[in-house]
């Protein structure tokens, strides 16, 4: 009879057991005792007319009869000696829909034997691929060959929090679209399933627009973006579109100054703005809802997501307390104030993205820095601190939790402003323990609430980032989030995992994406990454 062993807790590291190797942590890892010879992998789907499985076969197919890996720790392995063959490995789903939304089912259960055929099954197709990314991480270099260690291996597995997403700002620099495909391929291989494109700010509006071409007559980011939401999709990541409005919008006054208030202030921007250039719509104008709403509609056309970010941050008073066409209006219409313009404003641009069938998302200070009041329906995305989260889901609004004290990936670089020889606003760096050690639930008791925290992202914001630096800015510190969203912080035993325990896997995690060409920053001296516990302060 096989000897099982229940690697619901993490097994020691040292051992470089094979359950160590998965990122992130399955919910059910049992093992076995024996090991299984790998040769070259067939997958195969049984009755599935899906084209996001058949490409995500085929992609897997690749890189599993390309990948020779050996985890870190694994350095002076010698050829372990095998017990059965690996005959292949079948797929199937219950359905083949393949809408992508927050409600859809990413569970998947994986069973391999000792010898024989592996199988995968899942209720979606992004499920099964999901299922694809763990069974691809299962395999090991064993010299020339290959090797499945500790079989027969059950995994049942499914993701914690709905939402797990990067948000990347392609307005204050250059991204190539090679380089955020690549950003979704590094995705994908750690369970991500949103990408929150920051899409345009002050800066620049880099995609091609028909119903304004002269806002960006050379948009970045143009015909091919049917075939980036495709990719993205093949790798059961949601793309969610961020036009940020009222404010951030320097950029649409170069086209439409007439509709814009406190355009690039100088030398005082700061008065006006969060960071130059200033600008914002003018909230006094019909001009500026028509104009949104314009903008509102032909993007939720182009990005078929059900959510659709309207920004909403860092709004400046100022700005229009000091514009004369608003100051001339108000004093036309002594019942109104700027108040009371933002939340027309606000309130006219959600109810028709509501019309456009869509679900808006915002950052919190429409919640909590204006008087408006958002439809229930309404997801926020908190920043400011981490206790906007609890405050966020007491007002019964579903939230998503970026906090910049946790969250921001573009911390700890120092100013960007010229002559100011400081740190940057949000210092210090966010290592990838503290990410790891954030929990997004603290101080929510009540468990109607804790369900409204959709789940996180983290944020690059890109004023001393380009494609030059993008992988190693994100990675592996965007995977240390995506294990806490996949799988928690707590295993099943009631264990609470710590950095010390995960840091040798999440060593082989980034060693593998370096292998499948992210540009992983490495996390230690490499002696560290092949003797763990060593480069611990044990304090």
């Amino acid at each position: 009879m096989v000897r099982l062993n229940c690697a619901l807790a993490l097994l020691g590291a040292a051992s470089a057991a094979m359950a160590t190797t998965v990122w992130p942590l399955p919910e059910k890892f049992i093992t076995g005792s024996h090991n299984t010879a790998v040769g070259t992998i067939s997958i195969s789907a049984v009755n599935s007319t899906s084209y996001v499985l058949k490409n995500a076969i085929s992609r897997y197919t690749g890189i599993i009869n390309h990948e020779s890996f050996l985890a870190p720790v694994d350095y002076r392995q010698g050829i372990i000696q095998t017990n059965g063959q690996l005959g292949g490995l079948t797929v199937a789903v219950d359905s083949t829909d393949e809408t992508l939304c927050l409600e859809t089912d990413e569970s998947y259960v994986l069973h391999v034997p000792e010898n024989g055929q592996a199988t995968l099954k899942a209720h979606s197709v992004y499920g099964a691929v999901r299922g694809l990314e763990t069974f691809s991480q299962l395999i090991s270099a064993n010299g020339y060959a290959r090797v499945l260690r500790n079989t027969p291996i059950y995994i049942e597995d499914r993701p914690v929090f709905r939402h797990r997403g990067i948000l990347l700002d392609t307005s204050r620099n250059y991204f190539p679209v090679k380089d955020i495909l690549r950003t979704l391929d590094a995705m994908s291989y750690n369970k991500l399933n949103v990408f929150h494109w920051h899409i345009v700010d002050a800066q620049s509006w880099p995609v091609e627009s028909k119903t304004f071409p002269q806002l960006t007559a050379n948009g970045a980011y143009g015909p091919n973006m049917q075939t980036f939401i495709r990719y993205a999709k093949d790798r059961g990541i949601r793309v969610i579109p961020e036009f940020d409005v009222p404010g951030h919008t320097y950029i649409v006054g170069m086209s439409f100054p007439n509709i814009m208030s406190c355009m690039n202030k100088q030398p005082n921007w700061s008065k006006y703005a969060a960071e130059p250039p200033s600008g914002q719509l003018n909230i006094a104008k019909p001009e500026s809802i028509d104009f949104t709403n314009r903008v509102v509609r032909e993007y939720s056309k182009l990005f078929q997501d059900q959510v659709f970010h309207l920004g909403g941050d860092e709004v400046n008073r100022n700005c229009w307390n000091e514009d004369p066409y608003v100051r001339a209006y108000l004093a036309a219409h002594p019942g109104e104030d700027v108040e009371a313009l933002l939340v027309n404003f606000y309130a006219r641009v959600h109810s028709y993205l509501e019309v456009l069938g869509k679900t808006a998302m915002t950052w919190e200070e429409t919640l909590f820095h204006s008087n408006y009041t958002p439809s229930k329906d309404t997801i926020i995305q908190t920043w400011i601190d981490e206790q906007s989260i609890p405050k966020t889901v007491a007002k019964g609004y579903r939230s998503i939790a970026s906090p910049a004290s946790s969250y921001y990936l573009d911390c700890g670089h120092g100013a960007w402003l010229s002559d100011f020889d400081g740190n940057s606003w949000c210092d210090p760096f966010k290592t990838w323990m503290h990410i790891y050690n954030f929990d997004p639930l603290a101080n929510i008791t009540i468990p109607a609430q804790r369900k409204l925290v959709l789940g996180g992202e983290v944020a690059l914001w890109a004023e001393q980032s380009d494609e030059t630096v993008l992988d190693s800015r994100l990675w592996p510190r965007a995977a240390a989030m995506a294990e806490t969203m996949w799988s928690g912080k707590v295993n099943a035993d009631g264990h609470v995992r710590t950095t010390k325990e995960v840091a040798s896997r999440l060593h082989t995690q980034r060693f593998r994406m370096v292998g499948r060409g992210i540009g992983a920053e490495p996390m230690q001296p490499l002696w560290c990454a092949r003797n763990p516990g060593n480069c611990d302060l044990n304090e």
